[in-house]
């Protein structure tokens, strides 16, 4: 296909339009609920009150701000892709912001910025007059013009998540999965709820004993979704390139499914990891050393691919084997098919598909 054809499909994907929006208008969007900042957000995404303050000092100083990217819904909603803390800052600082679960958030108090430290403590509308911004400043800032991008709704469906997540990747200081939760709960909100469930599984959080940062970084969900995943994906569809962007598209996939099998899923999940805790506890996943006797050093994601991976195939099969779980633990360290394909040095789209298939066969009973 020539590239003036690949332009021409690629560009038919894409219906959109543009113009200044005021920040009055934002406003009146969002408390008509005509606008979807999704607060599940805020926990992957925070701005300090530093970054807020000098986000509304560009808008008291005429300072062009980066436009902010919806999607249009069926409904005529607008979904935010990209500006999730620029419209979260102005809704806070007005004090009509609502967190997760409708929370209402407390009002921004500001601090002093480079060219304006005298907006230290200042508020929106407070009773003290000597806090509050005046009359004419609150005008300046509704008056003030933040640009729309708007991906309209005639675009196919997977293009606002393609944008999000070329907006929200590369520079930014948000990990894979913290950007691919956020798709998901775009996609699917259920989908996101469901993982973040599966993640908070006691056998799940024993076994893996990550640290707190990784958690921080939401590793612990990416580990659900290379389950999920990879549990019983055929051997002749292992294949990728960048193992992200694959987790990413088949999350998307999963989610998009009207059928998908959450209780199944949930069942194999939940059973994998009782079988493994149960066999050799928050060892599992670190390395087995044949001549200390013991298991040493840090958590595996080779070992956590094979060991989850082959067992979660079918988990049933192997419920009450304790004992033989945990020697074929101990005997997979030993193993030239697991050893010569697992280790930092190896790409995860080499190792992922020859351990994968080589586990589902080495944990049959």
């Amino acid at each position: 296909m020539a590239l003036q054809d690949e332009i021409n499909i690629a560009r038919s994907r894409i219906h959109s339009d543009s113009y200044g929006v005021s920040i009055g208008e934002w406003i009146s969007l969002y408390e008509k609920n005509e606008l979807d900042i999704h607060p599940e957000f805020q926990r992957f995404f925070r701005w300090t009150a530093s970054q807020k303050s000098r986000l509304i000092e560009s808008f008291l100083l005429g300072i062009p701000v980066p436009p902010i990217f919806v999607s249009q819904r069926e409904d005529g909603v607008w979904d935010v892709v990209d500006g999730l803390q620029r419209l979260s800052t102005i809704f806070q600082l007005v004090g009509i912001l609502k967190g997760d679960g409708a929370t209402p958030v407390e009002p921004l108090t500001l601090e002093g910025t480079k060219y304006l430290p005298s907006l230290v403590g200042k508020r929106w509308d407070d009773a003290e007059l000597s806090v509050s911004l005046s009359a004419p400043q609150r005008l300046i800032i509704k008056r003030a013009k933040l640009d729309v991008n708007i991906i309209l709704k005639e675009s196919t469906e997977t293009t606002k998540y393609e944008l999000f997540q070329r907006l929200n990747t590369g520079g930014s200081p948000l990990t894979e999965q913290e950007v691919r939760n956020c798709i998901l709960i775009m996609v699917n909100r259920e989908m996101y709820q469901f993982t973040r469930k599966l993640a908070d599984d006691p056998n799940f959080k024993e076994c893996t004993s990550l640290t707190e940062r990784s958690i921080q970084e939401q590793f612990d969900l990416e580990l659900v979704a290379r389950f999920l995943v990879f549990r019983c994906r055929p051997n002749s569809d292992l294949s990728f390139n960048d193992l992200g962007d694959f987790l990413t598209e088949k999350m998307v996939e999963l989610a998009s499914q009207s059928n998908y099998a959450y209780d199944l899923e949930e069942h194999a999940f939940r059973a994998t990891f009782r079988i493994i805790k149960e066999s050799a506890g928050e060892d599992c996943f670190r390395r087995y050393d044949p001549g200390k006797s013991r298991f040493i050093g840090p958590f595996s994601v080779s070992a956590f691919e094979a060991i989850a991976l082959g067992i979660g195939f079918n988990p049933d099969r192997l419920s009450g084997s304790v004992a033989t779980v945990l020697e074929k633990i101990k005997n997979l360290w030993i193993n030239s098919t697991f050893t010569n394909n697992s280790g930092s040095g190896i790409r995860a789209s080499t190792r992922i598909p020859r351990i994968v298939v080589f586990a589902r066969e080495f944990f049959i009973p």
